[in-house]
């Protein structure tokens, strides 16, 4: 058995869990997923987080608003969800995952939009000391300009070059590895490379799944595997590491 090891970033909350939360989240103890953070990112999303972690000792919330938020054609939403982001901070352990996302949005009035939006986010968590949770694709190096500055913050499922995770790890920040990491090439180099006191393990359930279907807490063991090998670590020294890392990142 592994020691305790914690998913920094799932949404537990979404509907995809509705039939069998309770299970999922009874699998992902036995498992040996002590703790799970799981992340908002829209008006609804949030709610439920914030609802969720109080039923569950277990997991605790943060609350963000999806750079995808920013490009819809709903321009008050956003505003709605800072305004609430603003309100809620203190019942979170961070905020985020908020950012931009270059992969889904190629349009550059809306890029900047997005960055517009990221700015206030990002305002929020510094006046409430919070850290950051960045979602970044394709934009990491935008957002590490825009966020860098502040005291903490996690690069949520990265994917982004060796060179710009440098950048990133050089200014003392997190980043947080996918399951990805099971199959994926680039995200093995990213594994074999990154700070050990620096590197965080995560689902991102219910995607990115390393098996077959949906993803969950508990599959962080294939993660937690991959990553000893490529580092030439114990299993167990990953879990630990990682998990103490979580908690320093969110001060837990």
């Amino acid at each position: 058995m592994l020691p305790y090891f914690i998913d920094s970033h799932c949404h537990l909350d979404f509907s995809k869990f509705n039939r069998d939360r309770e299970e999922v989240i009874h699998r992902a103890k036995e498992a040996g997923a002590c703790e799970m953070i799981n992340s908002g990112i829209d008006l609804k999303t949030n709610i439920s987080t914030l609802e969720l972690a109080k039923t569950h000792d277990c997991i605790h919330p943060t609350i963000g608003l999806s750079p995808m938020l920013a490009t819809n054609p709903d321009k008050d939403r956003p505003q709605e969800v800072l305004s609430q982001l603003d309100e809620q901070a203190g019942q979170a352990i961070g905020i985020g995952e908020a950012g931009v996302d270059y992969y889904h949005c190629t349009d550059e009035k809306l890029r900047k939009r997005q960055r517009d939006i990221f700015e206030q986010v990002i305002s929020i968590a510094e006046k409430h000391t919070k850290p950051l949770v960045i979602h970044g694709r394709d934009a990491e190096e935008e957002a590490l300009a825009m966020a860098g500055h502040l005291d903490r913050v996690i690069f949520h499922c990265y994917g982004g070059s060796l060179e710009t995770m440098k950048k990133i790890t050089d200014a003392g920040h997190y980043i947080s590895i996918p399951t990805l990491v099971c199959f994926s090439s680039h995200h093995k180099e990213i594994a074999a490379t990154v700070p050990e006191e620096l590197m965080l393990i995560e689902t991102d359930s219910p995607y990115l799944s390393p098996r077959k279907g949906r993803n969950e807490p508990a599959y962080l063991i294939d993660s937690i595997n991959t990553i000893a090998e490529k580092r030439n670590m114990e299993p167990a020294d990953v879990a630990e590491i990682t998990r103490k890392n979580t908690y320093t990142a969110f001060k837990i």
